[in-house]
């Protein structure tokens, strides 16, 4: 039922409005291991627009470790992860300060009807 004189909501346009205000256009969060002349970059999705399945594994692995997290976040990429050096600890720690500074993001964000 259309609501005269009132601007919906634009569901294309609010995520994008988020994705601008986070820093993130692809979603995803990039960081690097290894040495500073020759890094590896890997990634995992953005805690706000992370997929539901990867939200509930997450969720499923609390109390199992940083490694289990870690193998959720990283997907197909964990062993190269591993390889070049990495720690899971680390990712998981950034997984949570990402998450947190977030959190002070959106609630500054005030999405726009279009």
């Amino acid at each position: 039922m259309s609501k005269p004189n009132k601007a919906r909501y634009r569901l294309d346009a609010v995520k994008r409005q988020y994705s601008d205000a986070l820093g993130v256009p692809d979603e995803r969060v990039e960081f690097e291991v290894g040495p500073e002349d020759d890094p590896q970059v890997f990634s995992f999705p953005h805690p706000v627009f992370m997929p539901d399945d990867v939200n509930t594994a997450l969720t499923d692995a609390q109390g199992k470790g940083d490694a289990a997290g870690a193998r959720i976040l990283l997907g197909d990429q964990y062993g190269a992860f591993v390889e070049a050096g990495g720690d899971p600890t680390s990712v998981m720690l950034l997984f949570v300060g990402v998450r947190n500074e977030a959190q002070d993001t959106m609630t500054k964000v005030r999405p726009t009807r279009g």
